[in-house]
């Protein structure tokens, strides 16, 4: 009998789901891991994946696997550190259940994570955020929806998945104006609105007209709008708005992109990152650090203060072309 599949069930069923409560968004970024992982395995030793034994799966076998995401499926390496974490997580599991296989356990645990170049996040500028909001047409049901969906993305800095949660019931207008979510690690989150973005909710919810437990920005369906969904339609109306913003077209915008936004506007306005950690629902005060590798504007504040004392404030100004031509003579 195989010991994998023992171990993959109670692994899911128990483990993940009734033991430490994943969340759902959790349980299908690690189906799809392993999933892709005994593909993989049947392909290399000729096992269907209900027979394959933990053994199989060996050291060996795992880094063979993560290069073949990086060579064979051209992923990223956080795409590939994201799949090795979910095999380290089960066979964290199959320790606790396979004792005699611990050998190849410990060494396939022992596989390290990739280190990767971290890039500065991209985010929307002011201008580009008004294009944005505006692209959708009003004079349609969709265009309504995504308009204020867009704007309380780029104000509040809601993840994809809990803007696509949100209930009607979530959404608090009036005094104290705000929305309520379950966010990453099931946590609660309230995050306050602006008055902007609360007139263009109650337009909005009042023309939906739904039951409090109804998604807020539903398909035409009345269903959940899935993230694809989102990335499709923001992707519409970056195409949009760039007509009028020619600096988007060099940008890859996605939906966390306008989360990214939404941190660089509070650290513009000089909110602290402490206080910035809690609107994002960041576990980790460090994670926000990366917007002030991204503000150039608060880097060249602290240059001017560098400057020596007897020196002419301001940047270098290039030469006029003419007087240049002059000087060369």
């Amino acid at each position: 009998m195989s010991t994998l599949a023992p171990i993959l069930q109670s692994w899911f069923t128990d483990r993940l789901r009734h033991q430490r409560r994943v969340s759902d968004h959790t349980i299908t970024a690690y189906r799809d891991a392993i999933r892709l992982l005994l593909i993989f395995a049947q392909a290399t030793t000729g096992k269907p994946p209900s027979q394959l034994d933990l053994a199989d799966l060996d050291a060996p076998l795992i880094g063979a696997f993560l290069t073949y995401l990086e060579a064979g499926r051209a992923n990223s390496v956080r795409t590939r550190n994201a799949r090795l974490a979910a095999i380290h997580a089960l066979f964290r599991h199959a320790a606790l259940l396979r004792p005699d296989d611990a050998a190849v356990i410990q060494r396939v645990l022992a596989i390290p994570p990739k280190r990767f170049d971290r890039t500065i996040v991209t985010y929307l500028t002011e201008p580009e955020i008004t294009e944005l909001v505006a692209a959708p047409n009003p004079a349609t049901w969709t265009g309504r929806r995504d308009r204020a969906l867009l704007m309380l993305a780029c104000q509040t800095g809601l993840r994809a998945s809990e803007l696509l949660s949100l209930r009607i019931a979530d959404v608090h207008l009036g005094a104290g104006s705000h929305v309520s979510c379950l966010g990453k690690g099931r946590k609660h989150r309230v995050t306050p609105v602006t008055a902007a973005t609360a007139e263009l909710l109650a337009a909005w919810l009042a023309e939906r007209a739904g039951q409090p437990t109804d998604p807020a920005f539903p398909t035409r369906r009345g269903t959940r709008l899935s993230r694809d969904g989102l990335q499709r339609r923001l992707a519409t109306h970056v195409a949009t708005a760039t007509r009028h913003a020619p600096t988007l077209r060099g940008k890859t915008i996605t939906p966390h992109t306008l989360r990214h936004t939404a941190a660089m506007r509070l650290l513009h306005a000089g909110v602290d990152t402490s206080v910035i950690a809690l609107w994002l629902g960041h576990e980790n005060v460090a994670t926000t650090q990366i917007y002030l590798h991204a503000d150039l504007t608060m880097k060249e504040r602290a240059l001017s203060l560098t400057a020596p004392q007897d020196a002419t404030p301001g940047r270098y100004q290039p030469t006029d072309q003419v007087l240049a031509f002059l000087a060369s003579l």
